[in-house]
């Protein structure tokens, strides 16, 4: 049987205002537990919750950056559960009436072609605390510095149909959450997580099938994997005669496997009503207007400006513009070097490589831009090879300096003295005889052997096109 996967996902942004949605109390991260806590996180009798306007601001630069419908008049709900990290026994959450409405997405996929994905809604709500379960020999810690930090939640259609496609949406919006500046997309301390809701249903069926929830989850790596798994066992379940359960469920990556949380039957009844001590949100055309003013440069319309006017590749153009702080070194270096397809081919071969293979984050790295840029310079205009660039580069990333201060300390100056090349060119014809006969019965694949010979005896010196010119004119003279 041939069965169509259906899937959804819930993404929840940690929104990257300094205090918590409805108090004074600093998100920062890393304190020590329960030290980032205030009255009215802890849900104290008497408190009051006061709206961060920030949030406001950053969820309405959100819903427009995507098209969005921003909604005038917005309210706020209490979503009603119990569980040990929510202090009031209820979320401060939005139902009805979310700030942001729908919207679209369009994402590109492996081959090369593109799809829209709907956006249902874009909600603020509170996070609750996080419970720990470790060193506690049987019992469970409480950490309530999250409770009340502020989430965006946004909800997809249920428009992708493959785990590719899952990832391929999550990482847009993690990468326009970053250019937009609103949620640092950190998904190791849980800034950027989500929910993927999965179904199947036979080619050709309009109806969904019954779908589960997979929770929190914090890499894209995992994402792929979780709702792999998890189409999997249901087509199994369904294909041998059983039905899927709605439920939600949890995915364990040490075994790769997802397994039952809570089933349909135990679900929250979570009975949401309007927040008594929270206004409703109103927005004006002024507000959204002023809003819509500092947008930046959005990720698509920087990656076509960057195929334009750099000739860059798409493949190139998609990568540098993946991450603003990415992008933002390529264009410093293409300034300091004054070649846009050399820094491309250095930000994302060498740089990137160097700083996955360290471990780094972009910032953390030992090479600026503008060392980069001077290095770049330093192939332009013959005083290296790039061969000796990447010399050049490893010790830049090792710390001893600019390109101009290592080319000088370590004598590595290309040699151009056509003189000089001639010798060693001369000097290596002479010394392969047998190769010289093979060239000029025409195996012109020797020259590459002359070329090696050559570089090696200048020590990687020789500037490389004057090297194969020489050659030819000798070999074919």
């Amino acid at each position: 049987m041939q069965w169509e996967v259906v899937i959804g996902l819930e993404i929840h942004a940690q929104l990257a205002t300094k205090s918590k949605i409805f108090s004074g109390a600093s998100t920062a991260y890393g304190a020590a537990p329960n030290t980032q806590a205030c009255a009215v996180d802890l849900g104290l009798p008497g408190v009051l919750p006061v709206l961060n306007k920030e949030a406001v601001r950053m969820a309405v630069k959100f819903g427009l950056a995507n098209n969005c419908e921003i909604t005038r008049r917005s309210v706020f709900a209490r979503k009603n559960y119990f569980y040990p990290d929510l202090p009031k026994g209820y979320q401060i959450s939005q139902f009805e009436l979310p700030i942001v409405a729908k919207g679209q997405l369009a994402i590109e996929l492996e081959d090369g072609t593109s799809k829209i994905v709907g956006i249902t809604r874009a909600h603020l709500e509170e996070d609750a605390g996080k419970s720990l379960h470790e060193d506690f020999h049987g019992m469970t810690g409480i950490d309530l510095n999250r409770a009340g930090t502020p989430l965006l939640e946004i909800v997809s259609e249920p428009d992708m149909r493959s785990a590719k496609e899952a990832v391929a949406y999550m990482k847009k919006i993690h990468s326009l959450v970053q250019y937009l500046e609103i949620c640092d997309g950190n998904m190791q301390e849980g800034s950027f997580r989500c929910d993927a809701n999965v179904s199947v249903r036979l080619k050709g069926e309009e109806e969904f099938g019954t779908r589960t929830e997979l929770k929190n989850i914090n890499s894209f790596r995992f994402v792929e994997r979780a709702i792999n798994f998890e189409v999997e066992r249901q087509i199994d379940v369904l294909e041998n005669g059983g039905k899927v359960m709605q439920e939600t469920r949890l995915y364990d990556p040490d075994k790769d496997e997802t397994r039952s949380m809570r089933s349909k039957e135990e679900a929250f009844d979570y009975r949401y009503f309007p927040d008594p001590d929270l206004l409703p949100i109103e927005i004006g055309e002024d507000y959204i207007e002023a809003v819509r003013a500092t947008l930046p440069e959005l990720p698509d319309t920087k990656k076509n400006r960057f195929i334009d006017s750099y000739s860059l590749k798409v493949e190139d153009a998609s990568t540098l513009t993946s991450d603003r702080a990415l992008s933002d070194f390529f264009e410093a270096t293409v300034k300091a070097g004054e070649d846009a397809k050399l820094a491309a081919n250095w930000v994302i071969v060498e740089l990137l490589g160097a700083l996955n293979k360290d471990g780094k984050a972009l910032a953390d790295s030992p090479v600026s831009a503008e060392m980069l840029g001077g290095m770049i310079k330093r192939i332009k205009d013959n005083t290296i090879s790039g061969k000796i660039a990447k010399q050049v580069f490893a010790a830049m990333w090792a710390g001893e300096g600019d390109a101009d201060a290592i080319i000088e300390a370590k004598g590595l100056k290309q040699v151009t003295d056509s003189g000089a090349i001639e010798k060693i060119v001369d000097e290596v014809l002479a010394n392969n005889q047998a190769q010289v006969e093979q060239y000029r019965g025409g195996n012109e694949k020797v020259l590459g052997f002359f070329v090696g010979q050559v570089m090696k005896a200048s020590q990687g010196k020789a500037n490389p096109g004057q090297v194969n010119q020489l050659l030819k004119q000798k070999l074919q003279g």
